[in-house]
């Protein structure tokens, strides 16, 4: 089993690309092997009377903005993906040539206008998808968009936070993706030596991350990079643990 870390950025990069490659540059030296980030338009999540508008615009990743932030990580030699939330976004995403999708929790239940398009479009470019189910979803549905077997579901809860007791571990224990939204590093270490334990298969930790300075909306329930460094370290050394057998 080898353990890979995605730092999700999500809108802890503020739009200001700048910070973004700060951001990139700490998830490398702590050792993830991808960074993620959130491409979607405010105007088809939100509607304008929304009273955190101006926030919530800020962080919209353009595709300029995109262009650049997966430059700077090609460079310095970390993965770049983003979860996807309109077609457009997929098509531009190809020309980037981005190794991985991911379909968030609000796509697969189809809570947004453009949703089933997205996933029709995701399917189609016969690349790893990871669907996050933390709301649900008609996953008979999203299957029959795929034609292919490079899609797999997430675990997730999609509380932010989400409490430690709110972690089903039977259920968790049937996928190898987890996105995790728990205060601190406890669970995905946890999550990781029952895997190690029950499975050969190499699995994926997404966290939310952020920097000491950060003041996006999504860094209350966010980790360090100090802490996802610590995470890192403890994931190479249950890589390397070894169970008796049954």
């Amino acid at each position: 089993m080898y353990a890979k870390i995605i730092a999700e950025i999500g809108s802890n990069w503020e739009g200001d690309v700048e910070l973004g490659k700060l951001h990139i540059e700490s998830a490398k030296k702590s050792g993830a092997s991808f960074v993620k980030f959130q491409m979607w338009r405010a105007r088809d999540l939100y509607d304008k009377s929304h009273p955190n508008w101006n926030e919530i615009t800020k962080s919209e990743l353009t595709q300029s903005a995109a262009k650049e932030l997966k430059s700077f990580a090609d460079k310095i030699g970390i993965g770049f993906f983003c979860s996807v939330f309109y077609p457009e976004a997929v098509d531009f995403l190809e020309t980037l040539d981005v190794p991985i999708y991911k379909i968030a929790s609000r796509t697969s239940t189809l809570k947004d206008k453009f949703s089933f398009e997205t996933i029709q479009r995701v399917a189609k470019v016969r690349k790893p998808i990871y669907i996050s189910v933390g709301e649900g979803g008609d996953r008979k549905k999203i299957s029959d968009q795929f034609m292919n077997d490079k899609y797999q579901f997430t675990y997730c809860v999609s509380n932010y936070p989400t409490s430690d007791n709110d972690i089903d571990w039977k259920e968790i224990m049937k996928y190898d993706f987890f996105s995790d939204h728990t205060l601190g590093i406890t669970i995905p270490i946890v999550f990781a030596t029952l895997k190690k334990n029950n499975s050969k298969n190499d699995i994926f930790i997404e966290k939310h991350t952020r920097l000491e300075t950060s003041k996006g909306p999504d860094a209350s329930f966010a980790i360090t990079y100090k802490e996802l460094s610590e995470l890192a370290k403890h994931l190479r050394r249950i890589e390397n643990l070894s169970f008796p057998t049954q």
